[in-house]
């Protein structure tokens, strides 16, 4: 059954209005109400742009791919909790994605693990079992006393060190000033190296 004007804001073919802040929001409301067809025209209107948020964060389009549907099954579940007055649509669709992503890379701060069919075909430089266990142990200690920080500065770290994520993409997405993530990140790393050193 195709849509009507009172069941979804705007006309499902023009691709160029599919992204307004109104059409979003009217369509998260709609998904709030479990109408499997906004979800559908959500997901198409908005998961390019999510893709490109969690493959910033994990460089790895399987990976994102699978994170992107954990980030739809969130969206679904949680339509409902959206705000229009308090955020842009976008801003809150993209919020899910990112926590998602940095959320994988904490369980995997060393990147997914490859099938051992893969390893197989992967050449020569295999390292030692007591290399892997003394890389495992170092990048755990790490993670560790990375999880010793505040909450936004745990992201920031990781997406700076982790993904190589420049100042200014940083300042961008926390809305703080360079300098302001400057002194951030010069903190977090001296409270990370008296971690480690301890």
């Amino acid at each position: 059954m195709k849509p009507d004007s009172h069941q979804l804001p705007g006309n499902a073919i023009d691709a160029q209005s599919s992204q307004s802040p109104e059409r979003v929001a009217g369509l998260i409301h709609h998904v709030a109400q479990k109408d499997r067809q906004a979800f559908a025209l959500l997901y198409q209107a908005t998961a390019p742009k999510l893709l490109g948020t969690v493959l910033r964060i994990l460089r790895d389009r399987a990976w994102a791919d699978d994170v992107i549907q954990d980030t739809y099954l969130k969206i679904w579940q949680r339509a409902e909790q959206f705000q229009y007055g308090k955020s842009s649509p976008i801003t809150w669709l993209v919020s899910i994605a990112r926590n998602s992503a940095i959320d994988e890379l904490r369980k995997h701060p060393a990147g997914r693990t490859t099938n051992s069919d893969e390893l197989d075909e992967m050449p020569g430089r295999q390292s030692t079992a007591q290399e892997q266990l003394e890389d495992q142990r170092a990048a755990n200690k790490l993670n560790h006393c990375i999880d010793q920080l505040e909450k936004d500065r745990q992201d920031m770290v990781r997406l700076a060190y982790l993904n190589g994520w420049s100042r200014e993409e940083l300042a961008s997405q926390f809305e703080q000033p360079v300098n302001t993530i400057k002194t951030w990140l010069h903190r977090a790393l001296k409270q990370i190296k008296r971690c480690l050193e301890s």
